[in-house]
């Protein structure tokens, strides 16, 4: 995990998807979130087509990367924008799903520039993945109203709708 320290992180609000699970040796894996908005009152919401969800922008972040940078980056690849980071974390999610034991820091960004290419890989577009942005209201009944057809995409709607409704406190 990179070294930036996350302000008052034992008092954000936290939820746990999944279990621990005694005698099972989890692979930790670190990842940031974030709820994008435009000066229009719109989210960015990333499609997975292959699964049928919705999710935020984000993903791992990278070794002795900052937490803020990883969340530039990821954005910046899923979507083509460019941002400004608000604030500092404002949730977080621990995630036990077979050996992997992920924690996801949630961060809140404004887009700047928005005409830039997405440069997904090529496991995320087999999945389908492309960006939308939507108005906030109905980002989060996106999410909720979707029904994911892999056990990842389920642990994944979970994560980011607790994410996105702490988000929206801030919108």
């Amino acid at each position: 995990m990179s070294d930036q320290k996350v302000s008052a992180s034992d008092a954000l609000p936290c939820k746990t998807i999944g279990t621990l699970q005694d005698g099972i040796q989890y692979t930790e894996r670190f990842a940031v979130r974030v709820v994008l908005t435009d000066d229009e009152g719109q989210v960015a919401v990333i499609k997975a087509a292959k699964d049928n969800y919705y999710k935020l922008p984000g993903g791992g972040i990278e070794a002795e990367e900052d937490h803020l940078k990883a969340a530039e980056r990821e954005v910046a690849e899923e979507t083509g924008s460019t941002v400004t980071m608000q604030a500092g974390c404002i949730a977080k999610t621990e995630e036990y799903r077979n050996d992997l034991h992920q924690i996801s820091y949630c961060y809140r960004a404004k887009v700047v520039d928005k005409t830039g290419k997405p440069a997904l890989t090529d496991e995320e577009v087999a999945d389908g993945l492309n960006h939308e942005w939507v108005p906030l209201n109905q980002a989060l009944e996106l999410m909720t109203a979707a029904e994911p057809t892999s056990e990842l995409g389920r642990y994944i709607k979970g994560r980011d709708i607790f994410l996105l409704t702490q988000g929206l406190k801030y919108a």
